[in-house]
């Protein structure tokens, strides 16, 4: 009876082993899953960086940031990037559901799809997550960034972005530090068509550059140009409040 109360208590530990560093596996999944979340209260203020920053700077490579608050960038940058961007980041709650159907229709497959993506997204992708294109990462964004949305308010979530963005080919983050290579000013100073210039480099930094555009670029920055002219509202919601 106690050699086999024995080799019942023996089977059950070795059913236990494989349970326990399963149990550690969730928690850790857990835990990185949730940390973004208890983070963002604290991205109210601060200096932010983004993932590939700091990958830029593990690896060596070069990374250039002068960050700048919002009250310092010039409010046509705003418009333009908004406009560019996310035209319509002033009414929705981090993710925009009509864009995002609109992206689908016109992709074949994820790899085609184009757009759709808010600036509230793109926070929390360079702030939390990695880049590139996955399901998982999608999965993982949209929560995420209502979540920004809903802790942090829409002059905040801009200013991040504004400052965590790539804007020039060899390492050059946050607007400060695209307007200063492509045109030696501050983006305190920048007129409405080099903020639509700049705002145009923001899909790949690396293949457009504000500093010698192509005819493409210099015609897209005049249809943004045109498009804040028409539309000053868009950028309601990251004005400056007196």
């Amino acid at each position: 009876m106690a050699r086999r109360e024995h080799r019942l208590s023996l089977a059950h530990d070795i059913l236990r082993l494989p349970s326990r560093p399963l149990l550690y596996l969730v928690i850790a999944g857990l835990v990185l899953l949730l940390l973004p979340y208890v983070l963002t209260p604290f991205y109210g203020f601060g200096r932010p960086v983004s993932t590939v920053m700091l990958w830029r700077h593990l690896t060596g490579h070069r990374v250039v940031r002068d960050y700048a608050p919002l009250s310092a960038i010039s409010g046509r940058l705003r418009l333009a990037v908004l406009i560019a961007e996310d035209g319509r980041f002033c009414r929705h709650y981090g993710v925009d559901l009509a864009e995002i159907r609109d992206a689908i229709e016109d992709a074949d497959s994820l790899g085609d799809l184009r757009g759709g993506s808010t600036i509230t997204q793109q926070v929390a992708k360079n702030l939390f997550l990695w880049p590139g294109r996955s399901y998982v990462r999608k999965a993982l964004e949209f929560p995420l960034a209502m979540w920004i949305d809903l802790v942090l308010s829409k002059r905040r979530i801009l200013e991040i972005y504004l400052n965590i963005a790539e804007w020039g080919p060899n390492g050059e983050f946050g607007v400060e530090a695209g307007s200063r290579y492509a045109f030696g000013a501050s983006a305190r100073d920048l007129s409405a068509y080099r903020a639509a210039l700049l705002a145009a480099v923001l899909p790949n930094p690396s293949d457009r550059n504000a500093h010698k555009p192509g005819p493409g670029l210099r015609r897209l920055a005049g249809l943004y140009v045109a498009r804040a002219a028409r539309s000053p509202e868009v950028a309601a919601c990251v004005k400056e409040t007196r």
